[in-house]
């Protein structure tokens, strides 16, 4: 019954932290685009805060979980529905601000979180440990989300800001990485670690990327927000 007892209190507060910030990540894409004259996410009703408009089940919620198990909230990679954007309808500028609001939100959620866990000791005993264990995978959920996202490569949306951003002889070739994105992701996240596991050599290249620099920056959060 423990077993049982531990592995819904885990999942209890993982589902809320996800959900949160895949809905808010995707819903800040689509408003800002919107804001800035491409209607389209608003037509298809994904400028939304309903979290089922944006998930994916398999990339939002059973990826996730499972890593989120497997590496015990070492590593998370998922990934939702994806919000359109027609980016003919928007300048370069208008592009990279689309891109950005996404980890934009992620880290403000986060360092909002970081702030609510000073009223923690005002709950009841029964809710405190709970609304804590939620509060802090807020956290760590949106600044590992908002680092993953902009790292500079496509169809990331650090990629698109460096899209943005690069001058274009050097912009178009980064572009067309876009297609081959996912597939350089997928295998530094599985392929390289497992290949490294086998070598006994550690190639966790995500971990470098995404894992330490989430560190610091929550690190860096709970500090601004006087928890440490």
């Amino acid at each position: 019954m423990m077993d049982i007892q531990a592995i819904a209190f885990t999942a209890s507060v993982w589902v809320i932290p996800v959900l949160l910030a895949v809905t808010l990540h995707e819903a800040a894409h689509g408003w800002v685009a919107w804001r800035l004259g491409d209607d389209t996410a608003y037509r298809l009703g994904r400028v939304t805060l309903n979290p089922f408009r944006h998930v994916d089940p398999f990339g939002t919620i059973l990826m996730p979980a499972l890593l989120l198990f497997a590496s015990g909230g070492r590593i998370m990679f998922g990934y939702a529905k994806p919000v359109p954007v027609n980016f003919r309808r928007l300048g370069r500028r208008d592009m990279v601000l689309v891109a950005a609001a996404g980890p934009a939100t992620n880290f403000l959620l986060a360092l909002a979180s970081a702030a609510l866990m000073h009223g923690l000791d005002y709950l009841p005993p029964d809710v405190h440990d709970w609304a804590g264990a939620n509060l802090f995978n807020l956290v760590w959920i949106n600044v590992l989300l908002g680092v993953f996202n902009m790292l500079p490569l496509p169809p990331l949306d650090g990629g698109r800001v460096a899209v943005g951003l690069l001058p274009r002889a050097l912009a178009g070739p980064l572009a067309r990485l876009e297609r081959a994105g996912m597939i350089i992701i997928l295998g530094a996240v599985f392929i390289l670690p497992w290949i490294g596991g086998k070598l006994g050599i550690d190639l966790n290249v995500f971990w470098w990327l995404v894992g330490e620099p989430a560190k610091a920056l929550m690190r860096l959060i709970f500090t601004v927000t006087g928890l440490v």
